[in-house]
């Protein structure tokens, strides 16, 4: 009786065990790289970043339970975003979260294991990062910022608040296919707004302010600023300048007539960063970056600083403030 009764417990044991250790055990702990070319204490980064990890709270990710972040600041210098995109590659996180084309184009150079998400990218298709938008096919996916035609809607509104413009500098990173994109379809169009077009390269803060300083001998001039990781870097260099020389401009995001610009259009960037935090959950929990297909925009905000506007010299038209999204003051 008594060596049944023990054979007995000791089944029971057994049978509880399983189920007694695995309440016991840790949750099991994720790795998440980023990269993020700009420098930790810019505001429009650390925004976009805020964005990204407050998502990824909501969907039951918490830093230092089941989840850990491993963010590399890389200045928008290449070599810099080389270095940490390697760096990050051979840590072989669960996933990896990238910070335009300039941060997914290195780091797919570096894995093709690693899943990757852009936040935002303009032309992934062009730059190489995916197939296609809608099968990207390899390790990386995520959302587009720009399609080339926002780019004629740019020439536009400029034209639109500043008729008398006549030549147009476009700031543009020359390393990216969407930079010579986005000047090939304003230059496409510029003849019937009566305007010329001149690219003008992104790089540093000298060749920016040297740009800017010779455009400015020209009459009837304004800019236009296009997306780029090295232009968000010197956005107060270039809305100073251009205000410094009386050029009225459109520029690529809010955070440009935050700090001065006269008016943006442009996706609501830290949207896109929430919504990259849903594709890394669901590659978490199984999910390939080759069956979740790269997303558009579904809006562009219009954004006109008022402030700036009177400076210039201009009246916005009844008509584009009534389209305004935002009306800074």
């Amino acid at each position: 009786m008594k060596r049944r009764k023990f054979l007995t417990l000791l089944s029971s044991a057994v049978a509880a065990w399983p189920m007694t250790a695995g309440a016991q055990q840790p949750e099991r702990m994720r790795r998440i790289g980023v990269l993020i070319p700009g420098t930790a204490n810019d505001s429009e980064f650390q925004t976009r970043l805020g964005a990204f990890l407050q998502a990824l709270a909501l969907l039951g990710w918490d830093i230092g339970r089941n989840v850990s972040i491993d963010t590399r600041w890389a200045t928008s210098n290449t070599a810099e975003v080389d270095r940490h995109a390697r760096e990050l590659a051979a840590l072989a996180p669960d996933v990896i979260l990238a910070n335009g084309s300039v941060a997914a184009a290195p780091l797919l150079q570096a894995t093709r294991t690693v899943p990757i998400v852009f936040a935002i990218a303009a032309d992934p298709v062009g730059a190489g990062l995916v197939d296609s938008l809608a099968r990207p096919g390899g390790n990386a996916t995520g959302f587009i910022t720009f399609e080339y035609g926002i780019s004629a809607k740019w020439l536009e509104l400029l034209k639109e608040i500043a008729p008398g413009v006549k030549q147009v500098a476009v700031f543009r990173d020359p390393d990216l296919a969407l930079g010579a994109g986005q000047f090939g379809a304003m230059q496409s169009v510029a003849p019937s707004f009566g305007v010329e077009v001149r690219p003008v390269d992104v790089r540093d803060a000298p060749a920016i302010e040297r740009a800017i300083t010779g455009f400015a001998n020209i009459a009837n001039g304004g800019l236009i600023v296009t997306g780029s990781a090295a232009a968000v870097v010197h956005r107060e260099l270039i809305v100073r300048l251009a205000a410094q020389h009386k050029l009225p401009g459109v520029y690529a995001g809010r955070f440009y007539p935050a700090v001065g610009g006269l008016m943006s259009l442009g996706p609501n960037f830290a949207d896109q960063f929430r919504q990259a935090a849903g594709y890394v959950d669901r590659i978490l929990k199984g999910e390939k970056p080759a069956d979740l297909a790269v997303q558009a925009p579904t809006k562009y905000e219009l954004i006109i600083n008022l402030k700036t506007a009177k400076a210039l010299g201009l009246e916005v038209p009844p008509t584009l403030l009534a389209r305004a999204d935002e009306v800074i003051e």
